[in-house]
């Protein structure tokens, strides 16, 4: 339950950010963007980080979205993971991978599942996300994996979806009915319950 109400799905003001949101959006405000507007300032500049690090970046997007999906677990983000992990699956992941991700500890050790990539990226993700500091090991397999801009640009994304994550649950933003999972599931999801989630304009 959001802790302010969202501002209404049809706002038209100030045109040029709303169509702006929309146009990014597919067409509709996501909860999210209707939490945002309460500040129009702070939502011109989401709109448009958000928009360059989900559009822009050379990462791989399957690690972008495998990470943002560890994020979303970690930080029992449930809005973010459900408008995710469809963008994971799209990517080329597996409703298996995402189902492992209730233990990322233990994916980030699975090399049957998961590449030396991926593997680096749950690392990673795992270390922002719950010690800040990382290992100077996973940087370095980080390093072998992929190029300097990438691991900038992986870093930032993991940067990035914490900072929505905390701001989606302090604020209790709802996940839209489209996209509404069965009883919460913390401990992390199932194949069966991903498989069905439709792409949608993302987080």
């Amino acid at each position: 339950m959001p802790r302010i109400a969202y501002t209404p799905a049809d706002l038209d003001e100030p045109a040029d950010l709303v169509d702006a949101i929309r146009l990014r959006r597919g067409g509709q405000l996501l909860n999210l963007d209707r939490m945002l507007l309460h500040s129009p300032a702070f939502a011109r500049g989401w709109n448009g980080f958000l928009g360059a690090v989900r559009t822009e970046l050379d990462l791989d997007p399957l690690l972008r979205e495998l990470a943002i999906c560890a994020v979303a677990l970690l930080n029992h983000a449930q809005y973010e993971f459900a408008h995710h992990a469809p963008e994971f699956l799209a990517a080329g992941g597996s409703a298996t991978q995402l189902a492992a991700l209730a233990d990322i500890p233990a994916a980030v050790d699975d090399s049957a599942l998961f590449s030396p990539a991926q593997r680096v990226t749950l690392a990673i993700a795992y270390e922002m996300t719950r010690r800040v500091k990382v290992n100077e090991a996973y940087f370095a397999a980080a390093r072998a994996a992929m190029p300097p801009q990438q691991v900038v640009e992986l870093v930032g994304v993991i940067a990035t979806y914490n900072m929505v994550s905390r701001f989606l649950v302090a604020l209790g933003v709802d996940i839209e009915p489209v996209l509404q999972p069965g009883p919460a599931d913390t401990a992390g999801p199932e194949p069966e319950d991903l498989t069905h989630l439709p792409t949608a304009g993302s987080a």
